[in-house]
């Protein structure tokens, strides 16, 4: 199993990236005018940068895999292949791999894989009366949930619109609705999960697409109403500030914390590499969950398996600023995503990138130019920003 996750050192150390930003969705609410919201600018600029992440996505343009199957005399159960939405679809994915395991009659089982979706897979068993155990080798923080910038984006960087079906639909829906009303009840500030304003900065109001009944938006029934801010009520440099609250996920507190929950239910993690299935159908325990990501590509042989690479950019913390900005500024020509900004306990990280096929774990200096100096261009331009 291989868990593709990189970390530099000194000002450019690897411990997040990116996700897709959330555009308008929805018909825009146009209120009257109403006086002008105050914010805390984000102080972007260079000399504030303290580390730059680099992680891949392991997506395949035909969705998640989440079914059962067999090794030998063992229930395999797959659970992989989330993309950029692995922080936000675990819970979700976890509890419906939970339930094909109940079907067999022993409750021992081994998950293979300590990111977002091993550790909470590994809760959802715990919490059906499963004896587990975590086989992987790596643990946080040193995984590639741990390079996320986790905000519940359960669309990202998931399926090919071309690839849907019916039934895949159906299994996504489910996880969603499950994983986003899990996370609902985790917000405080024990796992780092949150809500808070995000602001989708456009100088154009897009007209709300009708409803497609056969193939409905993945988001839909997932988002909190939207809220247009008009010229002179927000202090952005673009013409509208659409506002809608989302929930955030802070990796390094809410994965260390997963651990936690996970061995304070009697859960052992054992740290080694599979290189083959029949490493596996040698394990004591006759249950195995496939929680590998981008690994199973070697491990199982799936060939549908890419990664989307990501890169974060992190600037020191302000404690002052507690928002999620996305757009701001023309798209760059042949860049793959806007720009997005959140702020976290850790810093306030700037993203938007994802490069598809890409392999290497080495910033992309291009792209990190690219995000930071657009950020600095939309905050410098913001109302109480400094000159």
């Amino acid at each position: 199993m291989h868990r593709r996750a990189f970390l530099t050192t000194g000002s450019m150390a690897a411990i997040g990236f990116g996700v897709t930003a959330c555009g308008p969705k929805g018909k825009p609410n146009l209120a009257p005018r109403r006086p002008p919201i105050t914010l805390a600018p984000v102080k972007a600029s260079w000399d504030r940068i303290i580390r730059t992440t680099v992680g891949l996505r392991p997506h395949r343009d035909a969705g998640f895999v989440l079914k059962p199957d067999r090794l030998d005399d063992k229930l395999l159960v797959h659970n992989y292949g989330h993309g950029g939405a692995g922080m936000s679809l675990a819970w979700g994915t976890g509890l419906m791999a939970a339930e094909f395991a109940t079907e067999h009659q022993s409750r021992q089982a081994a998950v293979i894989g300590c990111g977002s979706v091993g550790l909470t897979c590994a809760r959802q068993l715990q919490r059906r009366g499963f004896d587990v155990t975590i086989y992987a080798l790596a643990v946080p923080p040193n995984v590639t949930s741990n390079m996320s910038l986790a905000g519940f984006t359960p669309e990202s960087g998931l399926v090919a619109a071309d690839q849907r079906t019916p039934a895949w639909d159906a299994q996504y829906r489910r996880a969603a609705d499950i994983s986003y009303r899990q996370l609902q009840l985790l917000a405080g500030p024990h796992f780092g999960v949150s809500w808070l304003d995000n602001y989708s900065l456009v100088n154009d109001l897009r007209e709300p697409q009708p409803r497609n009944a056969e193939r409905p938006s993945l988001m839909e029934g997932l988002t909190v109403g939207q809220e247009v801010l008009q010229p002179g009520e927000h202090p952005f440099p673009t013409k509208y500030a659409l506002r809608s609250p989302q929930i955030r996920i802070e990796p390094n507190i809410y994965l260390d914390n997963l651990v936690r929950d996970f061995q304070l239910w009697g859960g052992h993690i054992v740290i080694r590499k599979f290189e083959s299935p029949r490493e596996l159908a040698a394990l004591r325990e006759p249950i195995v969950i496939n929680c590998t990501g981008l690994g199973a590509k070697d491990l199982f042989g799936d060939q549908e398996l890419i990664p989307l690479k990501g890169q974060l950019t992190v600037m020191t913390p302000q404690s002052e600023v507690n928002y999620h900005t996305n757009g701001g500024v023309p798209p760059v020509p042949g860049a793959s995503l806007g720009i997005h900004m959140m702020a976290r306990n850790d810093g306030i990280i700037l993203g938007g990138t994802s490069q598809r096929g890409v392999w290497t774990l080495e910033p992309d200096e291009a792209e990190r130019k690219r995000v930071v100096d657009s950020h600095i261009a939309v905050f410098s331009a913001m109302k109480g920003a400094r000159t």
